[in-house]
């Protein structure tokens, strides 16, 4: 079992949306990366934004979570790419905002 990170989301709120990340990949082979561990891997990097090569060992290999990042972001269509589609799903609100990022919006207003 690896350490909880504030990013990561529950199993509860992860299997409401495995259908729709399933979805992507055709069935060729079993799998071998339990999806869980890689959309929280996913959500690590997108609340801390750290590097690719730097996401901590105890996440499946950082390559195998950048296939599936590259796959589920391809745009969809309106309702955008699968990985935003499942963020909105689980309710996962990501990092917050710097003083800066809310000082831009109040002058792009």
């Amino acid at each position: 079992m690896r350490k909880q990170y504030s990013s990561d989301i529950t199993r509860e709120q992860f299997e409401q949306i495995r259908p729709l990340l399933e979805s992507a990949r055709k069935r060729t082979k079993p799998r071998t990366v339990d999806l869980y561990e890689v959309f929280c891997a996913i959500l690590y990097l997108l609340k801390s934004g750290c590097q690719w090569r730097m996401l901590p060992g105890e996440f499946p290999k950082w390559r195998t979570v950048h296939s599936y990042f590259a796959k589920w972001s391809e745009p969809r269509g309106e309702d955008g790419s699968l990985l935003e589609q499942a963020l909105k799903k689980s309710g996962w609100r990501g990092p917050y905002q710097t003083g800066a990022q809310r000082h831009n919006e109040l002058l792009d207003r």
